[in-house]
């Protein structure tokens, strides 16, 4: 999603300022990066659930993605998909979130999906930001896992950082709504 609207160029003026850092920093991938985007100090503030959400909502229905569900893997893709939701829910047709678990519990009813996930469902798989795409690929195993059916990975950010080549590598389309240059201004 490249498209200047002004929600979007609210959503890059809210990272920058909320969780765009320079610095050298070691990532979840084992990688150094002389950036850090801890895109949850946006998704989690109120103005970036509604930019997210808004956006997000827009751009899954723009790529023609009719999903029943939208969710990833915890913690980052919760605000995300919570976000879509709930803009659903003000424009239907409405599609609900879910999160994906690190394992499954092991009390209770052993779940490693919660909420109102089934199977056969067809399902938007999300994320904060995309580097490796590792978390994405271990949510979109989950889902499938399930009786799931993934049309495609929605991200906040993407690190450009061959996280998108390997989604994409592994069948699934990926929108970002922001990518890394358009936060760090190279």
């Amino acid at each position: 999603m490249t498209t200047p609207t002004p929600a979007r160029t609210e959503l890059i003026a809210l990272l920058r300022e909320r969780s765009f850092r320079r610095g050298t920093f070691t990532l979840a991938s084992g990688r150094r990066s002389s950036y850090y985007v801890d895109a949850r100090l946006t998704t989690m503030s109120a103005h970036g659930l509604s930019l997210v959400g808004t956006l997000g909502l827009e751009a899954i229905r723009t790529a023609g993605w009719t999903p029943s569900l939208v969710g990833g893997l915890t913690l980052g893709a919760d605000p995300v998909a919570y976000a879509i939701a709930a803009a659903s829910d003000r424009a239907p047709p409405t599609i609900d979130g879910f999160t994906v678990r690190k394992e499954a519990k092991a009390h209770g009813t052993g779940r490693r999906l919660e909420g109102p996930f089934r199977s056969g469902a067809t399902v938007v798989v999300v994320e904060d930001v995309i580097t490796t795409g590792g978390s994405a690929l271990a949510a979109i195993t989950a889902v499938t896992e399930a009786g799931g059916q993934v049309v495609g990975v929605l991200a906040v950010v993407d690190r450009e950082e061959g996280g998108r080549q390997a989604i994409e590598a592994a069948g699934y389309p990926v929108i970002a709504l922001v990518r890394l240059p358009d936060l760090s201004g190279d």
